[in-house]
C-alpha cells in the first residue's frame, strides 16, 4: 500500500504514532500563551492574596508545569518525550490573568503540544480556584507563540 499523504494516517487511513526513530535529538523550545478571563472581584482578590481557596498563582504553576510533563498521557497520537524545563508564567492584568508557558527539551520531536497543554492546565487550574467567587470565569485565547528546532527551525507568532 502507498504511504498516505497525512502523516498521522497509515496507507490504510488509520490513525497512527508517526515514527520519529531515525531522527537524531535535538535542542527544541516552544512557548504557548492564553488567558483567564474573570471578573473584576477576582482580580481584587487575586492582587490582595484574598482567595478562599489558598494562593492561586502557585498552584496553576505547578498544574502547568505537571501538565506540560504528562501530555503524551492526554493526546494520543503524541510522543512520550523528555521534558528538560518548563516554565510557567502568570500575570494578573484587568480582565484576569494572563498564562505564558515554555518547554524545553532535547528529543526528536518538539513540544508545541507539551507548550499548549501547560498553558490550558494552568489556565484549568486557576477556575477551580476561581469558580467558588465567579462561575463566569473562561479560558481564552489559547495558542502557539513560537517554536525553536528540529527540521523547520524557528517560527514566531508575529512573523
Amino acid at each position: 500500500m502507498a504511504e498516505h499523504p497525512f502523516t498521522h494516517l497509515d496507507a490504510a487511513g488509520s490513525a497512527r504514532m508517526v515514527d520519529v526513530t531515525a531522527k537524531q535529538p535535538t535542542v527544541r523550545a516552544a512557548t504557548a500563551a492564553g488567558t483567564v478571563l474573570c471578573s473584576p472581584e477576582v482580580v481584587d482578590l487575586l492582587r490582595s492574596g484574598r482567595v478562599p481557596k489558598g494562593d492561586v498563582l502557585a498552584v496553576a504553576r505547578v498544574a502547568g508545569i505537571q501538565a506540560a510533563k504528562k501530555t503524551a498521557e492526554l493526546l494520543p497520537l503524541a510522543h512520550v518525550i523528555g521534558v528538560h524545563g518548563a516554565v510557567v508564567d502568570l500575570e494578573v492584568v484587568d480582565h484576569g490573568v494572563e498564562i505564558t508557558a515554555t518547554v524545553r527539551t532535547a528529543d526528536r520531536t518538539g513540544v508545541e503540544m507539551e507548550a499548549l497543554t501547560s498553558v490550558t492546565v494552568a489556565a484549568l487550574a486557576v477556575i477551580d480556584m476561581v469558580k467558588g467567587t465567579d462561575r463566569y470565569a473562561s479560558i481564552s485565547n489559547v495558542r502557539l507563540l513560537s517554536k525553536e528546532g528540529g527540521r523547520s527551525g524557528v517560527w514566531r507568532r508575529d512573523q
